[in-house]
């Protein structure tokens, strides 16, 4: 059974609105430095490894352990640009909605996605170690869609990113870094991801 709650939760048809953002990877692509698939597959692989795994996993997987509003708040406070910080707001607020519609309640303020994420990880005693791998694959899947769309990029070229970069989610995934080590240091996807928020033209709400 959890196995088929992980697979739900990892599913581009949750609810949560993840395919209308692409992280800052569409201002990237306006800048010329994603242009094709080499190029799109260096970006989501550094943003996976710099960032994602870095931080927001280990933010993932201490809410699971033991769920608070400081660790959640922190989460939130680390998101560089509006955009980002009102998409893990928007996506944590649609899941928690959902997950009440399933008896699921998140005594947590104003959750950002990792901490929603985490609360139903816990609810259906999903094993963590799967929820992290789950949570950096749907993670991947999002960027490597939004890439197809916008760079833009063939089907079978975004499955090669997918095959490339899903063989590293184990190992990303048995990362445990001490909190005083925890980072999201990418400057360039910050800087990238403010001037989205004037880009003119755009497909994506980051």
């Amino acid at each position: 059974m959890s196995l088929s709650r992980l697979l739900q939760l990892a599913s581009p048809t949750l609810p949560v609105g993840a395919y209308s953002y692409s992280q800052g990877l569409e201002a990237a692509i306006e800048a010329g430095i994603v242009k094709d698939a080499a190029s799109a597959q260096e970006w989501i692989g550094d943003v996976l490894e710099l960032s994602v795994a870095r931080l927001e996993a280990q933010v993932l997987r201490a809410q699971i352990a033991s769920p608070s509003q400081a660790l959640n708040d922190f989460f939130v406070a680390t998101r560089e640009s509006a955009e980002l910080r009102a998409e893990t707001l928007q996506m944590g607020a649609s899941l928690a909605k959902l997950l009440r519609e399933f008896s699921i309640e998140i005594a947590i303020e104003d959750p950002a996605f990792p901490t929603s994420f985490a609360a139903a990880v816990r609810h259906w005693k999903i094993e963590p170690r799967e929820a992290v791998v789950a949570y950096l694959w749907s993670w991947l899947e999002n960027q490597v869609m939004a890439a197809v769309k916008a760079v833009p990029l063939g089907q079978t070229a975004g499955q090669k990113i997918l095959l490339s970069l899903g063989e590293r989610l184990e190992a990303l995934a048995d990362l445990e870094i001490p909190e005083e080590n925890w980072s999201n240091f990418a400057p360039r996807l910050a800087i990238l991801s403010a001037r989205h928020e004037t880009q003119y033209s755009r497909l994506f709400r980051s």
